[in-house]
């Protein structure tokens, strides 16, 4: 570290589901953290990526979306999990999908103007989908005179448009400070979660729009053997005959399920991994308080 000015603290990124939370904050971080598909309810759980350079220490917290149907035990876990993110807070990036502004962006709008109390940035995502750039300028304006924002920016997550500028931003912003983490810390989550985490990501890409929101995924074995991770993962289903599609025909999906999540383990572990996946139902575990906090479904986070 050197001897000028430190800044640390964290920036909470929330916004309805699927505008780009976490891939925002993997290309920020340089690497794979968080996972990520175009299915709504990806990301469950609020985690932590740690960027550290010679002046700043950045903790960006990545939150599930909110959602306005509550009615599910996991729906409303992850409006906790995501509006508690709002609080103690140095920054928030409120985050939104081009020009699509919806009534989902609108409750998020509603919960920021009584909750926030850090400054907030209108991050107006995937801008590179824009055919008319010249329609940008009236939206942005129209959507910066609804709250009064730090700031507002135009990005593209996907393709790293304009983040250089919005990180120069967000240090502006944070206070002077110590490490909170170690150096060379990327995350809070243990290696046993982010395992999980992508074993459920490639789930949600094989299986489409089929019953993903039905599937959890649970570590049972973490052994590490010098260079090799010996994983065991159960993956929960609430029905039959929803185990049988997660198998598929002769067990192909869920060993091309299983080749693709050993990959993504070991770019992102550097060891080599040996995966087991088991199927099991346990019937309505996603509407069920006890269940969602026996598999890890807290909000102590």
């Amino acid at each position: 570290m050197t001897d000028k000015q430190f800044s640390s603290g964290y920036v909470a990124i929330i916004g309805r589901p699927n505008v780009g939370k976490s891939t925002l904050i993997n290309r920020v971080l340089g690497q794979k953290l968080c996972i990520t598909s175009r299915r709504p309810q990806t990301t469950r759980h609020r985690i932590l990526g740690i960027k550290t350079d010679d002046d700043s220490q950045l903790i960006y917290v990545d939150t599930p979306g909110l959602h306005i149907d509550d009615k599910k035990a996991m729906n409303r876990y992850m409006n906790r999990a995501a509006a508690s993110s709002i609080d103690d807070v140095d920054v928030i990036l409120f985050v939104v999908d081009g020009m699509n502004w919806t009534d989902e962006d609108e409750k998020v709008l509603e919960r920021l103007k009584v909750s926030a109390k850090a400054p907030v940035i209108l991050v107006i995502n995937k801008m590179d989908k824009l055919a008319d750039k010249e329609v940008m300028l009236p939206h942005i304006q129209k959507l910066s005179a609804q709250f009064d924002y730090a700031n507002v920016f135009p990005i593209s997550a996907r393709k790293g448009m304009n983040l250089d500028e919005l990180e120069k931003q967000i240090k502006q912003l944070m206070p002077e400070g110590e490490l909170i983490f170690p150096e060379d810390q990327i995350t809070d989550r243990s290696s046993r979660f982010l395992a999980a985490e992508l074993v459920r990501e490639q789930l949600f890409r094989h299986l489409g729009q089929e019953l993903p929101y039905s599937i959890t995924v649970e570590i049972e074995q973490f052994d590490d053997e010098k260079d090799l991770y010996r994983i065991g993962a159960v993956i929960y289903v609430e029905r039959d005959g929803q185990k049988a599609i997660v198998i598929g025909k002769k067990g192909d999906l869920l060993k091309s399920v299983g080749k693709d999540a050993r990959i993504e383990m070991q770019s992102l572990f550097g060891h080599k991994v040996f995966l087991r996946l088991w199927v099991k139902v346990r019937e309505g575990w996603g509407d069920n308080e006890r269940m969602l906090k026996n598999l890890g479904y807290n909000d102590e986070l």
